[in-house]
């Protein structure tokens, strides 16, 4: 089997090409508006790195209570994903989305306005649920809207639209922190950016199209095509209706909804247990220890707080960066190249992080700059390839008549196992310091087993073609 590089995506099936006209524009309108859903995921997640001192401060919390803060956005993220993607499947992606986009404003204004820690802790379990639901309902719906060719990349506007959210809440944070860092209430005003962007999610999402393969699976099929003639050429937009209609007759003979029906297909269990395990391996690159105690990290490395907080804007910077780069070549390299090269090279980088932090003693001047130069490499590797890579995989390998019950669970086991990371990451540093990292290496090195060993190769290939040469136990790659 083969890891290298292809030659650029073709359809996977005989389909005409896809042609530019207003189609196209209206296409890239959409991938727009949706990801605004992953904008908030990632400012909402990333907003803490900075906020979270001051948040301590202010209600004068202790370390425990100062994880739970974190630890009760992932909680509600781990709930909201296990049950968005069946509310997605029986309501529509749309709908479902544009309901998230209240809920991030919901529970953005009520952690802005908490007057008591209790409070503040309900309404970030609130805006979990939105983070969870986006996370599984945005990417299923871009994938299911784009074109066989371009599905890589559309995917990965969501994934740079995470860490673009996670970059403006590391840049309003040294912001914010380096003005107005003396008020007692500044956190708020970090939380409150967010306001913004659900508005915009919620109106925008009330005037984009239903997923076709959604309404197909429906019996919507006059209304599916529809839809893809305002994304596709007309003679695309047929060609596609007859592969998604030709799939759907096999899905009516042995449909199945829930997990006792799932369970009895060993192909599917086979599916399921690779989603959850690269969701999880994704987590436990440490990425999120990284972006969520960012600042913590730095000043523990030897820069003080406003240094921390203006340094930790690069992590933001490198995240979009390579996440850039990844979204071009992604449509040109295997999947699973991509995934060994980044678990690969982060597995090194953790090494140097953890032997650095170890050796160096905190007074050496030059300490602080080189984990700073591992952070951002580490970073830079992940985001350009395991979680860009990693969201893409699970938005292709699951069949449509359970496509939101799979990957609602799978991003359930992702921010479960981001939720116990960030609860446990604190005590954990404090107890083992820099070799910490040297753990997460070595879960890295796993994943590259676990990649080689067990992961399908999807690039260049159809939903439906993908089902199909899965469920017949076809080549992974």
């Amino acid at each position: 089997m083969s890891h290298g590089v292809m030659a650029p995506d073709t359809v996977a099936l005989d389909l005409p090409e896809l042609g530019k006209g207003r189609h196209t524009a209206r296409l890239s309108l959409i991938g727009v508006i949706a990801t605004f859903g992953g904008l908030l995921f990632g400012y909402d997640t990333g907003v803490l790195n900075g906020a979270l001192p001051y948040i301590a401060d202010y209600f004068r919390l202790s370390p425990l209570q100062e994880g739970l803060v974190t630890f009760s956005l992932l909680m509600g993220a781990t709930l909201g994903a296990l049950v968005s993607g069946r509310i997605a499947d029986r309501i529509g992606r749309r709908a479902t989305i544009t309901g998230l986009g209240a809920l991030f404003f919901v529970g953005a204004l009520g952690c802005v306005v908490a007057p008591t820690y209790h409070i503040l802790i309900a309404f970030r379990v609130v805006l979990g649920l939105a983070v969870g639901g986006a996370s599984v309902t945005v990417p299923v719906y871009l994938s299911e809207v784009a074109p066989t060719e371009q599905r890589g990349s559309m995917i990965g506007r969501n994934d740079i639209m995470i860490v673009s959210g996670q970059f403006l809440a590391f840049l309003f944070n040294a912001i914010i922190g380096n003005l107005l860092g003396d008020s007692d209430s500044v956190w708020r005003l970090m939380l409150a950016v967010a306001l913004l962007p659900a508005i915009v999610l919620f109106v925008g999402m009330r005037r984009m199209p239903e997923s076709p393969r959604w309404l197909m699976a429906q019996g919507r099929s006059a209304e599916a095509l529809q839809v893809l003639r305002t994304v596709r050429s007309e003679e695309r937009a047929q060609a596609e209706m007859e592969e998604v209609r030709a799939l759907t007759k096999i899905d009516a003979v042995a449909r199945s909804t829930g997990w006792r029906d799932l369970l009895a297909e060993p192909w599917l269990v086979r599916l399921l247990f690779v989603g959850m395990g690269l969701a999880a391996l994704a987590q436990l690159t440490g990425i999120n220890s990284v972006m969520y105690y960012g600042t913590q990290v730095l000043e523990q490395a030897g820069f003080t707080r406003n240094t921390a907080l203006i340094f930790n804007v690069l992590n933001g910077v490198i995240s979009i960066v390579a996440m850039l780069i990844g979204v071009a070549v992604v449509n040109r390299v295997n999947r699973r190249t991509m995934l060994i090269l980044g678990f690969g090279c982060v597995t090194a980088l953790h090494v140097f992080i953890g032997v650095t932090g170890i050796v160096l003693p905190i007074g050496n001047p030059i300490r602080p700059y080189l984990l700073t130069v591992g952070m951002l490499g580490f970073l830079g590797f992940v985001q350009g390839t395991i979680t860009l890579v990693g969201w893409i995989v699970m938005s292709e390998i699951f069949p449509l008549r359970v496509r939101g019950l799979m990957i609602g669970a799978s991003v359930a086991v992702l921010w479960l196992t981001n939720a116990l990371i960030s609860l446990v990451f604190p005590p954990v540093v404090q107890a083992l310091d820099f070799a910490t990292f040297l753990l997460f290496g070595g879960c890295c090195l796993f994943g590259v087993i676990f990649t080689a060993r067990w992961l399908p190769e999807t690039r260049g290939r159809s939903l439906e073609s993908i089902e199909a040469e899965l469920a017949t136990g076809g080549p992974r790659a």
